[in-house]
């Protein structure tokens, strides 16, 4: 074994096994241990399909994170529940482990807490968190950014499979963020407040988010991740969207994080950096 020792934390969930599969078939990464109690004693063969084959594959997944540190583990990705990454997050910092996650649903609290825990001192571990890893997600927010300033309203809708537990989701919260951000004084301030009066329906007009955007969520069989943002003004409207069909889409994100997460000094909140935006 030569490149960056990988273990995936949750590898049996559907994120967990792309995750996986993705390590095993890079060069420049080594598999060295997987956790997921559901899935605990199954090799991870089992988990990836017969695609990768090969004699890398041949990691038991275990049922807990006791094992990480013998197995030579330098980065821990986790794509799990917001209770159990908690969990993760903290063994890591105990045990010098790098981290990258795409776990979402942390608090302001939390953040605060990781960035005393993964301190931007050498010899630290490290920590990559970001609400989504595919790269044209990334774009799609950076895009948003750079056209709230120019429009009088904004809402977004994200729709996601019917598996996802939390909304709105965290890609569609840190973009309506970084919108009000882009309006801040000297910009235009907060979006003018809605000017529904009355809904037949409750929650018919989403939930109001960071700078007055609004946001709806969609969560539907068949669906994988996507999001919408509409901007508009008098005269014209501006819909910038980005849909993710299948899981590999967060692939080259969750790789580039786990190649630069040993040399980002302390906590680092999306791969934008990673990507130099």
């Amino acid at each position: 074994m030569s490149g960056v020792q990988v273990a995936v934390v949750g590898a049996g969930g559907k994120v967990g096994r792309e995750v996986c599969r993705t390590v095993l078939a890079r060069d420049d990464l080594d598999l060295v241990a997987a956790v997921d109690p559901a899935f605990e004693g199954t090799d991870v063969a089992a988990l990836v399909g017969p695609a990768v084959g090969g004699p890398r594959t041949g990691v038991t997944v275990g049922g807990d994170l006791a094992a990480l540190p013998s197995s030579g583990t330098e980065v821990v990705v986790d794509f799990t529940r917001l209770e159990a990454a908690r969990i993760t997050l903290e063994f890591c910092a105990d045990e010098g482990i790098h981290a990258v996650v795409g776990t979402t649903g942390f608090t302001a609290e939390d953040l605060d807490h990781l960035s005393d825990r993964f301190g931007p001192d050498t010899g630290s571990p490290n920590c990559v968190l970001a609400p989504n890893f595919a790269i044209g997600a990334v774009l799609m927010m950076r895009f948003a950014e750079l056209a709230a300033p120019w429009f009088d309203g904004a809402e977004i809708v994200e729709l996601h499979h019917d598996g996802k537990l939390d909304a709105p989701s965290g890609t569609a919260v840190r973009t309506a963020e970084r919108m009000a951000e882009a309006r801040r004084p000297p910009g235009p301030g907060p979006f003018p407040p809605d000017g529904t009066t009355v809904t037949s329906v409750p929650g018919a007009r989403g939930g109001a988010a960071a700078g007055g955007v609004r946001v709806h969520s969609v969560r539907l069989p068949g669906l994988v991740a996507h999001q919408e943002v509409v901007l508009g003004s008098t005269g014209q409207t501006l819909t910038i969207r980005h849909d993710s069909y299948d899981r590999a889409s967060f692939m080259d994100g969750v790789v580039l994080a786990v190649r630069e997460v040993p040399t980002r000094l302390g906590l680092t909140l999306g791969i934008e950096p990673l990507l130099g935006l």
